[in-house]
């Protein structure tokens, strides 16, 4: 009888949630816009066992204004995509990141004569 080396079990990586190409690019052009428009400085990307954050500062050493977040837990209720305020209210929560991020699109800078 021949004895097999015992092997330990397998361990791989915990699984992150993270934000994949095709999500950064709507994100990274809002914040582009408003980096230009002078608004915000800075941001921070955290992925997370289960949600994706993108943090948006008005400089690096405040709380952030803003959070986009993905939860793939909500996709098939209220939709995974959200953006949260400073003070942790949802400002609009979707299926469709584009939807979702238009809430910045109302926050656009006017000049006033």
């Amino acid at each position: 009888m021949a004895l097999l080396p015992v092997t330990p079990p397998h361990r791989s990586l915990p699984e992150v949630v993270s934000f994949h190409r095709t999500e950064l690019g709507p994100i990274l052009n809002v914040y582009g816009r408003m980096v230009a428009a002078g608004e915000w400085r800075d941001y921070a990307i955290a992925a997370l066992p289960d949600v994706a954050v993108f943090s948006i500062f008005r400089r690096a050493a405040e709380h952030p204004l803003f959070r986009v977040e993905k939860r793939p837990a909500l996709r098939l209720r209220q939709g995974q995509y959200a953006v949260i305020g400073a003070q942790g209210q949802v400002l609009r929560r979707g299926h469709d990141l584009r939807q979702v991020l238009r809430v910045f699109d109302a926050r656009r800078l006017h000049v006033v004569d």
